[in-house]
């Protein structure tokens, strides 16, 4: 019988050999390494809001000594009552293992888990990576985040990919806002792409939108995007004093 790192050897050159087959098949680029982002979404209960955010201020350290936060941020207009969080990893792999340690580290089940739980309401997460062409942006001072989730038609990469990027491209040239990631999701519902941007305020973003709204080549990239678009859902993210991401 075969070990286990024979077998992924062996996986590794067959998919090698598929992959220069049939390229025209891919939906998209490939991944370029296996780091990949988890997207957490809490509903707290209603009236618990307080109580959370001053419970997870005190022991975040102990959930980040385990893997890198990249930013923590409450909902200030879409749906409310929730905080939204992002993990890096690098494998599936080691977010077992951190899953695992977590379970076992008691100062963390003892300080955190045992008083936030009767807070929350409800949890969700998803996996997503970075779409090929994007980096992982970050913020050299304070501001708010916009978070839009775009669901596209059933495809992939290979139906919208080209004229999403150019839609995106477009919103990065004009100046207004900043890029921080562009994220595939790949465990949730598929064929949504989370885009999250960066911006001083509330009303530099909404300047920045009256601008974009009458810039012919902007209207123009997002006229061709939204032929493969669903639905559209945007929050405003604001930072906690402990996100990394300001």
């Amino acid at each position: 019988m075969r070990g286990p790192r024979a077998l992924l050897r062996g996986v590794a050159a067959a998919a090698r050999v598929v992959g220069a087959q049939a390229s025209s098949f891919a939906t998209g680029p490939r991944q370029a390494d296996s780091t990949f982002y988890e997207f957490r979404t809490y509903t707290i209960k209603p009236n618990k809001m307080k109580d959370f955010l001053d419970l997870t201020s005190k022991s975040i350290h102990l959930r980040t000594a385990h893997s890198p936060m990249v930013g923590y941020w409450t909902l200030e207009f879409g749906e409310l009552n929730k905080v939204f969080h992002i993990w890096k990893y690098e494998s599936f792999a080691q977010r077992a293992a951190v899953r695992t340690a977590l379970s076992k580290d008691q100062e963390w089940q003892e300080k955190y888990i045992s008083h936030m739980l009767p807070l929350l309401d409800k949890q969700e997460n998803e996996i997503t990576y970075l779409v090929p062409w994007c980096e992982l942006g970050s913020s050299e001072k304070d501001g708010i985040c916009e978070l839009v989730t775009f669901q596209m038609k059933p495809g992939g990469p290979a139906v919208w990919g080209q004229s999403f990027k150019a839609a995106i491209k477009a919103h990065i040239n004009s100046g207004y806002t900043k890029l921080i990631g562009v994220f595939h999701t790949e465990y949730g519902l598929l064929n949504r792409v989370h885009v999250l941007w960066w911006n001083e305020s509330p009303d530099s973003r909404a300047a920045g939108r009256h601008y974009a709204h009458e810039d012919p080549r902007l209207v123009a990239a997002v006229r061709e995007s939204v032929r493969f678009l669903e639905s559209q859902q945007n929050s405003l993210l604001l930072p906690t004093a402990f996100s990394p991401l300001k």
